[in-house]
């Protein structure tokens, strides 16, 4: 199983030179993958344009979006020449885009799109994306990545289902527990063998985490208002199910690589770049 990490972009106060930091070093201590989180009515950085500057600054990690309300980009043209873009920037194989159709209608009503068809935009996005990325219409620039970047769904409707098998290669599940993933993928593997596809699909699952003798107050300041919207309960389940120690850090490896998952990132909650290394030395890495 692989190892990614996310950056810490929903942290309030995070600058962007501090982001940037904590991909280089994401790169130097050999995680996988760098991905960053979406939301709009949020002070999160803009998922394309950070992983546009991480290109830039790292050359061989993959990156992710995890997961980037697709929605929302609603001149798909113009979504299909930035991903592209990026893609050229990476060099072929590095760019994954983690893509969900969204969960709240702030995003939506802030950017003048209706929440309730963000199914069928969705749908119509992915249509447009793979025109232009196969060279079917003239713009450009062409991918680095024959065909693309390689995508990956969030969700656990049956239209998650239905993308992944598809369109995609694979599956995120959001700030998960193992509960999740095995109650999710044996599912997504019936549908996929069904369908006719090879092999099996790519499986991704993404937890919170933050080390050091502040690492409970750094996730609760991180997430308390980031989840609010969910609720009180929400709040402390996700502050519950964070992973502040090493000890959780390792065993999480461990159950999640039963659970059957390609990949486990995970995402930080405090923003100082040192938390990178203490996860790299959690991990071994």
């Amino acid at each position: 199983m692989e190892i990614g990490i996310g950056l810490p972009g929903h942290v309030p106060g995070v600058d962007g030179r501090t982001l940037v930091e904590w991909a280089r070093r994401a790169e130097a201590r050999g995680f996988s993958t760098l991905s960053v989180s979406d939301r709009l009515v949020w002070s999160t950085p803009e998922p394309l344009t950070a992983l546009a500057a991480a290109a830039g600054a790292t050359e061989r990690i993959k990156l992710l979006t995890t997961v980037l309300i697709a929605p929302l980009h609603n001149n798909h043209a113009l979504f299909a020449k930035q991903t592209a873009s990026i893609d050229q920037l990476a060099g072929a194989g590095r760019l994954h885009l983690g893509l969900a159709p969204g969960l709240r209608d702030d995003d939506f009503t802030e950017s003048g799109v209706d929440f309730s068809t963000r199914g069928k935009q969705f749908d119509a996005l992915l249509d447009r994306a793979a025109e232009v990325w196969g060279g079917q219409t003239g713009i450009g620039p062409a991918p680095a990545t024959d065909g693309g970047p390689k995508v990956l769904f969030g969700g656990m409707s049956p239209a998650a289902i239905r993308r992944v098998v598809t369109k995609g290669t694979g599956w995120i599940a959001g700030d998960a527990t193992v509960a999740d993933v095995e109650g999710f993928a044996p599912g997504l593997r019936e549908a996929w063998t069904t369908a006719g596809r090879e092999g099996e699909p790519t499986i991704v699952a993404s937890v919170m985490y933050a080390l050091g003798p502040d690492a409970r107050q750094s996730v609760e300041k991180a997430i308390s208002a980031y989840y609010a919207f969910g609720g009180s309960e929400y709040v402390d389940y996700g502050i519950d199910i964070a992973h502040t120690t090493p000890e959780s850090i390792t065993a999480a490896v461990a159950d999640f690589e039963k659970a059957g998952v390609h990949e486990l990132l995970f995402m930080g909650n405090d923003a100082n770049p040192d938390q990178v290394d203490l996860l790299a030395d959690a991990l071994g890495l």
